[in-house]
Formats: C-alpha cells, sequence, structure tokens
C-alpha cells in the first residue's frame, strides 16, 4: 500500500509533464500558439515595412511586404517545428523538390488552362488578344520581373493559406473540412482587391479549394505553388489582363473583353467569369483522374513526434 501511494504522485507528475509537453497539446492549443506568434512577427513586419525608404514606389513596398509576411509565416512554422518535433517539409514545403518536376507539372497545367480558356472566350468573341506591345530587351525585362513578383506571390499565398494552419486543422478536423476553412478565408482575402464582384471571390475560393487538391494529390505545395505562379503571370505579363481586378504595366500582348462581365469577367479578369468556375470543375476532374491519392499530410509526418503523441 505504501509502494502505491508513493507511486500514485509519480504517475500524475509524469500525466502532467507528458500533457504540458508541445508535442502532446491538442491540434486547436498548437494553432492558437501559432497564431499568438504570427501576431507577434506581424507587429515587427509592419515596422520594417514602415522604415522603407519614402521614395519607394507602391511596386517595391508590395513585393518587400509579401518577402516579408512569407519570412513570418515561415519563422512561425520553424518555431512549431521545433516545439512538436516535426520539420517545414511537414508542413508541405520540402526544399529539395523546390522549381522540380511538381512545380513545373503545377505551372504548364495553368498556362494550358487560361489559353484554352481566353481561346474560347475569343470564338464567342468575347475576348480579343490585341497585339505585341512589348519589344526587344522590354520583352526579357518585364518577364523576368514578374516571374520573381508572382513566384514570391505564389509561395507566400500558398505557405499562409495552405501550410502550417492546415496541416494542423486537418489534425483535428479532417483534410477536407480544413480545406473548406482555408479557402473560405483565402476568398475573403480578396475582398478588398479593386474592382472585384461577388463571382471573383467565390471562384478565388474555388481555386484554395483545387490548389487543396493538388496539395493532397501531390503530396506537398510545390505543384500549388508552381500553378499559382504561372497563373498570375500568364495573365498579367503575357496576356495583359486584369487578375482580381488589377491591371499591371509591361505586358506582352494587351487583351482586350467584351461582353456581359458574369461571362468575360470583364475587369476583374478570369476570376469574374461563370465560364471559369466550369474551367475549375473541369480541372478539379482532370486532377483527380490523373494524379493518385497520396493522403496529404501522411502518416510519416507524425512520426517525428514522442510515441504516445495525439490530436484527439
Amino acid at each position: 500500500m505504501q509502494r502505491l501511494k508513493r507511486r500514485v504522485p509519480a504517475l500524475r507528475a509524469v500525466s502532467i509533464i507528458n500533457f504540458l509537453r508541445p508535442s502532446e497539446l491538442h491540434s486547436g492549443w498548437r494553432l492558437l500558439i501559432f497564431v499568438v506568434i504570427v501576431a507577434g512577427l506581424t507587429v515587427v513586419k509592419a515596422a520594417m515595412i514602415r522604415m522603407l525608404p519614402h521614395f519607394s514606389n507602391a511596386a517595391f513596398t508590395y513585393l518587400a511586404d509579401k518577402i516579408l509576411k512569407f519570412a513570418t509565416f515561415l519563422l512561425a512554422s520553424w518555431i512549431m517545428a521545433r516545439i512538436e518535433a516535426r520539420r517545414i517539409s511537414d508542413y508541405g514545403l520540402p526544399w529539395r523538390k523546390a522549381l522540380r518536376r511538381q512545380f513545373w507539372l503545377g505551372a504548364i497545367a495553368a498556362f494550358i488552362g487560361l489559353a484554352g480558356f481566353l481561346a474560347t472566350l475569343r470564338v464567342a468573341g468575347l475576348f480579343h488578344f490585341g497585339g505585341i506591345a512589348l519589344h526587344g530587351a522590354e520583352t526579357w525585362k518585364w518577364g523576368t520581373l514578374y516571374g520573381f513578383g508572382f513566384m514570391v506571390v505564389a509561395l507566400e499565398e500558398e505557405f499562409h493559406y495552405r501550410g502550417y494552419g492546415l496541416y494542423t486543422l486537418t489534425k483535428a478536423i479532417g483534410f477536407w473540412p480544413a480545406a473548406a476553412l482555408s479557402s473560405a478565408i483565402f476568398a475573403y482575402s480578396h475582398l478588398d482587391n479593386p474592382g472585384e464582384n461577388w463571382l471573383g471571390v467565390f471562384n478565388a475560393g474555388a481555386g484554395g479549394l483545387l490548389f487543396c487538391l493538388l496539395l493532397r494529390r501531390s503530396g506537398n505545395l510545390w505543384m500549388p505553388i508552381g500553378f499559382h505562379a504561372l497563373w498570375d503571370w500568364t495573365q498579367s505579363y503575357f496576356y495583359g489582363i486584369p487578375d482580381s481586378g488589377h491591371t499591371l504595366p509591361g505586358h506582352l500582348f494587351s487583351g482586350k473583353f467584351f461582353g456581359p462581365m458574369w461571362l468575360s469577367g470583364g475587369t476583374v479578369g478570369p476570376e469574374g467569369s461563370l465560364l471559369l468556375t466550369l474551367l475549375l470543375v473541369l480541372f478539379w476532374f482532370g486532377v483527380s483522374a490523373c494524379l493518385p491519392e497520396v493522403q496529404y499530410p501522411n502518416s510519416a509526418s507524425s512520426g517525428h513526434l514522442a510515441k504516445g503523441s495525439s490530436d484527439n
């Protein structure tokens, strides 16, 4: 009996220690810790943005903000990875796969898909490709600048909306409920875009779900990053059409939309077209048919945790 009495406090102490270990925390608590870390780092990011030279133009400030925002989520995810005994690759960003086959498959799919969408509008009399607006060195200069810029945008937004938060929320409620919530937040972030409309916001959310499917089927974020980057690059630079209400200078062609906005997208761009909704559905079926199920996040990613850990 005395031995049992001595063991009970010891067992209670072990239970408390196990509960307090970060790897044993419920997914909701881990997500809350992550949000607090991001909030603190965001304050630092805002201070750094205010320190930029006053002569900085809007494009430079926007790109700097995106780079620092990606750094914020990367650092917060790294801190959580250290706490949870995981790696950044577990959250969908394996650096050894950067710009490899999956990235380019996503990029090619985006380019072909948008080209097919615009060709359909052209046949329907809703779009004109226009003439070539750039020549010589200007072509390469703007193409390279936009290539770098949209790579940063895609990297930041994909890791922001489909990185640590999606991974951890999946552990709590399952992948597709977490994907739906993540995509709704992604759609909400488009509300502030100039000239955006309800169909554009809806298609942004549907596009977010497609990126989640690409993540689910490829096993990491590089395919959706490639798709996202080339989709934006092809709109803004190659065809010179609006992207979420933004029309940028320095584009190769001078594309123009005609007809009702709900069909052509008009000043919103392809996002504002009901035909893009149909294209996203076709993409969904195509990805489902061509890519095998990988089940991201896979069970191997939880193997870095201490034995006996639980997300329940």
